[in-house]
C-alpha cells in the first residue's frame, strides 16, 4: 500500500529472465551486504552511501508480423515506447540501423549487435536469456545514439522484417535510490 501511495514501482519483486543482477534489486542488495560482512570479518573500514539514479525495468517486449507470427525481439536497455505499442514498417536504414516509420523506433540485426557488443549469439532468444551486463548494453546504446540519457526504442531482431509489423514494449524508467559500499582509505 505504501508503494502505491508513493507511486513507486515494487521493483524488488521482479526478476529478469536473463538472471542479470539489476540495479537496486534484491540480488544487488544481497551482494552488497555479503561484501559488507566480508569487510567486517577482515576488519576493513567502509561506509554505505545512498545514490539516486534512473532505473529501468522491462515487463513485456514482443514483435508480431502479419498479426499472427511472433518474432523473438530484445529491447536494448533504456528503450521506451510512449504508448507501449506501435505498428509500422522499416522506412530506411543508415549504417545497419533500420528506422521504423513510427515513434523513432530503430531495429538492428543480431549480427550487427554481435559486431558492436563483441558477442556471438546465434539466436535472439539466446540474447534474451543471456543478456550482457547493463553496463555493456549502455555502452552499445551510446555507440548507436551518440547521446547520453537517450531513451530511443532500439530493438534487436534476428533479421530485419519486411512489410508491416507491430512492437509491444511495456517498460518503465524511474527515479530510484540504491546503496553503494565504499571502502575507506587509511589516509582519509
Amino acid at each position: 500500500m505504501q508503494r502505491e501511495q508513493q507511486d513507486k514501482l515494487m521493483d524488488e519483486m521482479f526478476s529478469p529472465v536473463n538472471q542479470n543482477i539489476l540495479p537496486a534489486s534484491i540480488e544487488e542488495r544481497l551482494d552488497t551486504y555479503e561484501h559488507r560482512m566480508n569487510l567486517e570479518d577482515e576488519g576493513i573500514d567502509y561506509r554505505i552511501v545512498k545514490e539516486k539514479f534512473l532505473n529501468y525495468r522491462v515487463f513485456t517486449c514482443k514483435m508480431t508480423l502479419a498479426k499472427h507470427t511472433s518474432i523473438a525481439v530484445h529491447a536494448l536497455a533504456y528503450s521506451t515506447l510512449a504508448r507501449k505499442r506501435a505498428q509500422g514498417r522499416i522506412e530506411y536504414a543508415i549504417d545497419s540501423v533500420h528506422y521504423m516509420n513510427r515513434d523513432d523506433i530503430r531495429l538492428i540485426s543480431l549480427k550487427y549487435y554481435n559486431t558492436l557488443a563483441q558477442t556471438n549469439f546465434l539466436h535472439v532468444s539466446d540474447l534474451i536469456y543471456h543478456t550482457p551486463s547493463l553496463e555493456k548494453e549502455l555502452q552499445l546504446r551510446a555507440v548507436l545514439t551518440c547521446k547520453a540519457y537517450d531513451l530511443t526504442p532500439i530493438f534487436v531482431v534476428q533479421n530485419i522484417p519486411e512489410g508491416k509489423f507491430s512492437l509491444t514494449l511495456d517498460a518503465k524508467v524511474y527515479e530510484d535510490t540504491k546503496e553503494k559500499l565504499i571502502i575507506l582509505s587509511k589516509f582519509s
